[in-house]
């Protein structure tokens, strides 16, 4: 399977596919988590999903959260255990998906902005 990311349309009827579906970036796993996220904040089970208990506690806990993760990666950053490093780099990277999410943003919207400060 191949996957590609087209700079126009794909169809020559001009639609983006010849199904009229919509092409949508794919970050591999990346992409996977985040609908995962959206999932379980849309199925809003609280007492069995960690991701739907924390949005039901408002942007200011799911943000709380990205900080209280920088800070254990920064410190594990500073120390020799690479282990930790990667646990703590994890856990601030799934709760930065879900503060983008609760923002309404998602990794192409980062994607665009970093693309806008290529030289």
């Amino acid at each position: 399977m191949i996957f590609v990311n087209p700079k126009g349309p794909t169809c020559h009827k001009g639609s983006e596919t010849c199904w009229n579906e919509e092409n949508k970036p794919n970050y591999g796993f990346f992409s996977t988590l985040e609908t995962v996220i959206t999932e379980r904040v849309a199925n809003k089970d609280t007492q069995k999903s960690y991701v739907a208990s924390l949005f039901d506690k408002g942007i200011n806990k799911i943000a709380q959260k990205v900080g209280e993760e920088a800070v254990e990666t920064v410190i594990e950053a500073m120390d020799d255990n690479d282990e930790l490093f990667l646990y703590e780099s994890a856990d601030l990277l799934f709760h930065y998906l879900m503060l983008l999410q609760a923002k309404g943003f998602t990794l192409r919207d980062i994607e665009e902005e970093l693309k806008k400060r290529q030289k």
